[in-house]
């Protein structure tokens, strides 16, 4: 088995991955907010 060194992996991928995620659940929630607004102000 190789050695590990701390700090040289490439984790590029996996940061593009988690902003993607990130961005996803962001979005998802606005949609989500803003709907039950709708919710609320359509039953007043």
């Amino acid at each position: 088995m190789a050695e590990h060194k701390h700090g040289e992996m490439d984790i590029s991928d996996h940061e593009a991955t988690f902003n993607g995620f990130m961005s996803f659940v962001t979005r998802t929630v606005v949609v989500i907010l803003v709907f039950l607004v709708f919710l609320a102000l359509v039953n007043g």
